[in-house]
């Protein structure tokens, strides 16, 4: 039986400059169902939902209706109140950043709606007078209850958040509204195993309901185990939509990329290595939620460090660039020193790729150039103080050109960048110099299939070169397929290590993380 359509998008073309990212689309989504988009990083599939979410216009369409009525939302906040009807509307969960840091949760939860809260109310609807707090940190407490938070509070600044908790402040801000189409983008990537459960419940009470959800995400396995339909874009075109009976990864990656992928995705071997020097060690490291933490990275090795979000997999890697500093412990290099600063964790060939790319990676308003140079001064100028211009220049391009980074030059802004293009950028600065010891953390999020091996790639010549990679990450798959072994957290502490094994199985990894 045919099922009502909720989404109509006819001809929807969009063009940024020279650049065309949609081309003549049509979409169409059905009441009760969890639509899955998937393509490679610039393939359209944020852009088509941005414009239905009321983030951007589209350059040309031929219509856009929502509900069998026409659809033009001015807003984001117009697309959740139905274009001003103030009812069941079109509510998007962005990749990056949704929040305001400066503010507190319940203010991001309410923000554009703070008026319900004012003391006074008037006969015609309006409100005056301050904000009643007690109020409205009620209201988001149940707000967040209502989609299984209970570990968030209202009145905490959005900044003391890490980057999990802040994702999910965002969506109970979107459920807040009580949406019939839910976008959810890339979304998952930033959550851990006890995140994404918090998403699945949401989609399973949309899905079969008069509701939809639109689901975006680089994960063929999550995309395939969540969505009852996928479509497939690329370079702005619709290529081919898969109904469930139809999934087959190899011809979906196929439809993806054009092509079939070459060579190994994930490690071809199952024998863990590494010299015996020690590239850095861990001795019994405490703060926050780490609590006496000890371990050794050798080098030649990539050690994976997994767990849940809040088990302090993420605060051991800021550790160990120096940005944070413990309360216990000490970071210690092979050679001896102790890492106490990034200013010393860089002079000592350390480099760090954070899970939150665009505020604690990189500059979005600066330019490729500016983003990767800034870590090589010791590279390219004479003595950290006379920057050679030539010299620079040349140093970019090769990173530019080594890690295959789209851009029409250097001087391209990088938030314009797509997020397999900005992950590219954040590496080449830290390769670009020569960096020793890589600390990953969540490095592949948000990218697509062929950046993701481009990157597994890299991280294999890297060890084979005698480099050292802690790979902190909240990817089951990606662990098991790439470290020699694994150190899994609970709590602050280090419950279990497996060594790299063909026989190993995700079931008996999480075991140790919940």
């Amino acid at each position: 039986m045919q099922k009502d359509i909720l989404l109509e998008i006819k001809n929807m073309t969009k063009t940024f400059g020279p650049v065309t990212a949609l081309k003549n689309v049509d979409l169409y989504l059905y009441k009760g169902d969890v639509l899955g988009l998937i393509g490679e990083n610039g393939s359209g599939k944020s852009t088509i939902t941005s414009i239905a979410a009321g983030m951007q216009k589209a350059t040309s369409l031929d219509s856009m209706k929502y509900k069998g009525e026409d659809w033009a939302p001015s807003s984001m906040l117009d697309a959740l109140n139905n274009c001003g009807k103030g009812e069941n509307g079109i509510g998007m969960i962005v990749q990056e950043s949704g929040t305001i840091a400066g503010i507190s949760v319940a203010e991001n939860i309410f923000l554009g709606d703070l008026d319900r809260f004012k003391t006074f109310k008037l006969k015609n609807g309006k409100s005056f007078g301050p904000i009643s707090k007690k109020q409205m940190y009620k209201a988001a407490s149940k707000a967040l209850a209502e989609i299984g938070i209970d570990n968030i509070s209202p009145d905490a600044p959005m900044f003391t958040l890490d980057f999990q908790a802040r994702k999910l402040v965002e969506i109970a801000k979107v459920m807040m509204k009580n949406p019939d189409v839910l976008v959810i983008d890339e979304t998952s990537t930033a959550l851990a195993q006890d995140g994404r459960k918090i998403l699945y419940n949401i989609i399973n009470r949309f899905r079969g309901t008069e509701k939809a959800v639109i689901f975006i995400s680089h994960d063929l396995d999550e995309i395939m185990d969540v969505c009852d339909t996928l479509t497939v874009l690329r370079d702005g075109n619709i290529i081919r939509t898969f109904d469930k009976s139809e999934y087959d990864p190899d011809e979906i990656r196929k439809a993806m990329i054009g092509r079939e992928l070459q060579g190994d995705y994930y490690r071809s071997d199952f024998e863990p290595s590494k010299l015996d020097d020690i590239a850095i060690s861990f001795k019994n490291i405490s703060l926050n939620e780490v609590n006496g933490v000890t371990f050794d990275l050798h080098k030649g090795e990539i050690l994976g460090l997994g767990g849940l979000s809040q088990c302090g997999m993420h605060t051991i890697g800021k550790i160990a660039f120096g940005s944070m500093k413990p309360h216990n412990g000490s970071v210690t290099l092979g050679n001896g020193k102790k890492i106490t600063s990034e200013a010393m964790a860089m002079k000592n060939g350390i480099g760090y790729v954070s899970k939150d790319r665009d505020i604690e990676s990189l500059v979005l308003s600066a330019s490729v150039k500016d983003n990767i140079s800034v870590a090589g001064m010791n590279v390219f100028s004479i003595n950290n103080f006379l920057i050679l211009a030539n010299r620079e220049k040349k140093y970019v391009d090769e990173q530019v050109e080594n890690l295959s980074i789209k851009c029409s030059d250097r001087d391209q802004v990088v938030s314009t960048l797509s997020g397999g293009n900005k992950q590219k950028v954040v590496f080449g600065k830290w390769v670009g110099r020569g960096s020793e010891i890589l600390i990953l953390d969540c490095p592949t999020r948000g990218v697509d299939i062929g950046v993701k091996q481009a990157m597994y790639q890299l991280m294999m010549k890297l060890k084979s070169e005698g480099k050292a990679i802690l790979l902190i990450s909240e990817e089951m798959p990606e662990l098991m397929g790439m470290s020699d072994r694994m150190l899994i957290m609970k709590d602050g502490k280090i419950t279990k290590e497996f060594s790299r094994s063909k026989e190993l199985s995700d079931a008996e990894i999480i075991g140790y993380m919940i």
